[in-house]
């Protein structure tokens, strides 16, 4: 589907060239094709097709006239690389907009930044046509009914990404149509009030199962409503919510949510639309439409080099103040010592041992210390197994260690054994795709949020209970990167002891929560809004930018800047076509 941009809106007018989901069946399984307008799509077929579009744009692929790896859905840059997770990676020069961003320098002309809008805006249009063409459409009302629910969730979800980057952004709702003539709407007040709206109709309306994957349900529409909570600081109201869904919430087909037996899974082809998917950009491969339907938001987020396992592009590599952070203590705990300007994973003694400077050919050992076995499969280690793929060389696989340091990104990488299902080298001619789908919200992390409301609530027990549970899955033995018939490190990690939260105090046990959402998500695009929406991208940002810049050149001087690098400038691009509706956050130029 490719709409126009205008003032800031998407104008539509329905061009339907719909993406299939999955590979696995799902209700995306028709891709009819043909430009028409809204009186000639108020027909049953018509609003099942325009709620297939309003989905098909959650891969990011608005525009199918290029690989819109800018969008990224799963905010690789925006979320990870601004948070701390990771470095651009490659070369400085190489996609020099995504180097800006990364240092927070990006300015209101970056492509990247005007790219993303485009993508969000145009998801709420086609959202807002679900609803235009349901309110006119005469069919069944169970049908219409989820219809109109799944269109008000698909709409809160693209107005929550631009909430999110942007903070003050318009609001796009049904009135606001391009042949009205009434498309300049001011971004003057705060939209949460109507994000939580949509949020809230959808969990009061959607049905607990669907008929297919890929389609939201009642408990993903409240994981997203409790994650809106959650950023508004609202945690009275997220508890009950995430409660539901903890004890009743199922996945589309009605299966339990639970945490899949090893973390690992969560990043496997294999294991795509499992029990700990609450809801999934779907992804697939060799379907026909030349890799547009698979995860072209990692597009350029693979090992390169010399013997590497695909042929591009070297982005996208974590940080080694990252790695440092799965340090673990003689008990298999976390470091949650020193201070936020100083933790005690950036402190030298704790620091995980690396190759940076070495050559693949000069001698190394991998770290012997204590580690979280999560590290190795959040990161691409020298010396560590590499999926199936072999062990990890080190530099010949990294673009420019003294660039970006000496690690590869490791959970968006398919396994050599899913070639031709779970990933593609031959699908752009330059760059890998992968069908692993990106989940936007797992099992995991409404345990984790619970737990951020349990501590505010003042039960440390009950927040201490759910951390547990993602701890002892990531404890599981079974889940550790082997080398042989041995783990392929020295892998130390507990629960906490049975009431050390009460013990440590509320404070401490908030700190606990958030650090376990670092290391759980790490490179999965949540950390930078997380550490927005706790009041501590400041000090950590700068803090990191000090302690990475000493091994890498890319994030030498750069500087987090409070309140302004919070969010992100408005696209000029989208002022300019405003004619002065839309304002500009002050700082920004």
């Amino acid at each position: 589907m490719k709409n126009k941009s205008k003032y800031g809106i998407i104008a539509v007018a329905l061009t339907v060239s719909l993406f299939i989901f999955s590979c696995k069946k799902s209700f995306l399984s028709v891709q009819p094709t043909g430009v028409l307008g809204d009186a000639q799509m108020a027909t049953p077929n018509g609003v099942r097709e325009a709620l297939i579009a309003a989905y098909s744009d959650l891969d990011g692929q608005y525009n199918p006239n290029g690989f819109n790896w800018q969008a990224q859905p799963d905010n690789w840059l925006y979320g990870s690389v601004c948070g701390g997770d990771a470095h651009k990676g490659s070369d400085p020069g190489d996609q020099a907009d995504a180097y800006s961003v990364a240092r927070f320098e990006g300015s209101a002309s970056n492509g990247y930044f005007e790219t993303k809008w485009q993508w969000v805006y145009d998801g709420i249009s086609r959202s807002n046509l679900v609803l235009r063409l349901a309110a006119r459409t005469n069919m069944g009302a169970t049908e219409k009914a989820d219809i109109i629910a799944q269109a008000h969730f698909l709409r809160g979800y693209y107005a929550f990404e631009a909430r999110k980057m942007w903070n003050m952004v318009p609001w796009v709702d049904t009135a606001v149509t391009y042949s009205a003539g009434n498309y300049h709407v001011p971004n003057n007040k705060d939209i949460y009030p109507e994000i939580e709206a949509d949020f809230q109709y959808a969990y009061q309306n959607l049905p607990g199962t669907q008929d297919a994957i890929g389609k939201a349900n009642k408990w993903a529409a409240g994981a997203f409503l409790a994650k809106v909570y959650m950023f508004e600081k609202k945690f009275s109201n997220a508890l009950p919510v995430l409660t539901d869904v903890i004890q009743n919430g199922t996945t589309s087909n009605g299966t339990k949510y639970a945490l899949l037996p090893q973390f690992s899974m969560n990043f496997n082809f294999d294991f795509n639309n499992s029990s700990e998917s609450v809801f999934a950009i779907q992804a697939s491969l060799n379907d026909g439409a030349n890799g547009y339907h698979g995860n072209v938001g990692d597009l350029l987020n693979y090992p390169y080099g010399n013997g590497a396992v695909t042929g591009c592009c070297g982005f996208f590599q974590p940080s080694i103040e990252l790695v440092n952070s799965f340090r673990t203590d003689a008990n298999g705990l976390p470091l949650l010592g020193g201070t936020l300007d100083q933790p005690a994973y950036d402190l030298p003694a704790n620091a995980v041992k690396n190759d940076q400077g070495l050559a693949s050919t000069d001698p190394f050992t991998p770290d012997q210390g204590n580690l979280d076995p999560r590290v190795d499969w959040t990161a691409g280690r020298r010396g560590i197994p590499y999926l199936d793929w072999g062990i990890d060389p080190g530099k010949d696989w990294i673009r420019n260690q003294a660039s970006a340091g000496p690690y590869s990104p490791k959970k968006n990488v398919f396994y050599k054994s899913q070639i031709g299902t779970g990933g593609d080298n031959s699908q752009t001619q330059w760059a890998p795709l992968n069908a692993i789908n990106y989940n936007l919200i797992r099992f995991a992390q409404v345990l984790l949020w619970a737990a951020e409301c349990e501590v505010e609530a003042g039960d440390l027990n009950q927040a201490e209970v759910y951390v547990n549970m993602v701890r002892t899955r990531a404890a599981n033995p079974a889940g550790f990167v082997m080398n042989g018939n041995a783990p392929a490190a020295n892998y130390v990690i507990s629960p906490y002891p049975l009431g050390w939260f009460i013990l440590q105090g509320q404070d401490m046990a908030r700190k606990a929560v958030h650090f376990e959402e670092k290391l759980e998500f790490a490179m999965e695009g949540q950390r930078f809004f997380d550490l927005v929406r706790w009041g501590e991208a400041n000090a950590v940002m700068n803090q990191y930018f000090l302690y990475e810049g000493k091994f890498t050149g890319d994030v030498q001087g750069a500087k987090f800047t409070d309140p302004l690098n919070q969010y992100f400038p408005i696209p000029q691009q989208e002022i300019d076509l405003s004619s002065g509706t839309l304002v500009q956050r002050t700082g920004y130029r």
